[in-house]
């Protein structure tokens, strides 16, 4: 049987932070994207607790989703990360797997604080001081100015859906190419991000785009090939920055290919962490 993951809330500043923890050994730490919360990574923590791996898996929300509120105080998403780090795992060093902002929590924390990261399984991230595309495809422009009519009418559904379009089916693929339960957890997930009230005000890191050479731990870049063609760019110079860094195109995936392939995302989950251990 799996072990059923078990929920753990955890102090930084004025805010809990909700995680939970499944199996027993190395830490591995899950960031979700910006569009969802710790629920994306459930199928990973299982995947790691139910291979036996010698892993702990941990995943948590930050400020403003899933179950973890905002707080009124200045925080950093790093200083966040490192309380959770010193709650679940004082002692060794984790494997960090970052999704799209959280793959950019992942690499600011690695620069940061390189004596708390093992390794950076990194997935779509985003990447602090990233320069903006200079142009876009006509159909990606459509929806930036879809999605701006939206924020300003605070039409917080149709906003939803545009981000599951974009950012779940991919877009330039036909809106509700991914059905079924992922599209209703991503939904459920993105709605609770976008109605969360906004209090507080993060910390900005240092600019991670011009010091990624000096990453030093074992990194794997993984991305979809559906996802935007940004994405797509800024993950080939993030891997080429990266001292060895390794990289895994997964055709036929967009922004959370997880949550869309999730054998073939277990597949290579679990063979980064067995080298990297």
């Amino acid at each position: 049987m799996t072990p059923v993951p078990t929920e753990i809330a955890i102090r930084s500043g004025r805010a809990t932070l909700v995680a939970e923890a499944a199996g027993e050994g190395s830490p591995v730490v899950f960031l979700h994207a910006g569009v969802a919360d710790r629920r994306m990574w459930r199928g990973q923590l299982d995947a790691l607790a139910r291979g036996r791996t010698g892993c702990r898996a941990i995943a948590y929300d930050r400020r403003g989703f899933g179950d973890t509120l905002h707080a009124d105080e200045r925080y950093s998403h790093v200083g966040d990360l490192l309380a959770v780090l010193n709650a679940l795992a004082p002692r060794t060093p984790a494997i960090l797997v970052g999704c799209s902002q959280g793959g950019r929590i992942a690499i600011d924390t690695e620069l940061a604080h390189p004596a708390r990261v093992r390794a950076l399984l990194l997935v779509a991230p985003a990447i602090s001081g990233a320069p903006e595309p200079t142009s876009l495809p006509p159909a990606i422009q459509a929806w930036v100015e879809r999605v701006d009519d939206a924020e300003q009418a605070s039409d917080i559904d149709r906003l939803n859906a545009l981000e599951a379009h974009a950012w779940l089916d991919g877009p330039l693929e036909p809106e509700g190419r991914v059905g079924g339960p992922v599209r209703e957890l991503f939904l459920a997930m993105n709605e609770i991000a976008l109605r969360a009230e906004a209090r507080g005000v993060e910390t900005e890191p240092p600019d991670a785009w011009d010091r990624l050479h000096e990453i030093a731990c074992p990194a794997l870049v993984a991305w979809g090939d559906r996802d935007f063609p940004q994405v797509d760019a800024n993950c080939r110079h993030l891997a080429s920055r990266i001292p060895g860094a390794r990289t895994h195109v997964m055709h036929g995936a967009a922004h959370l290919p997880n949550l869309e392939q999730p054998a073939a995302f277990d597949r290579m989950l679990l063979d980064f962490c067995a080298s990297a251990r």
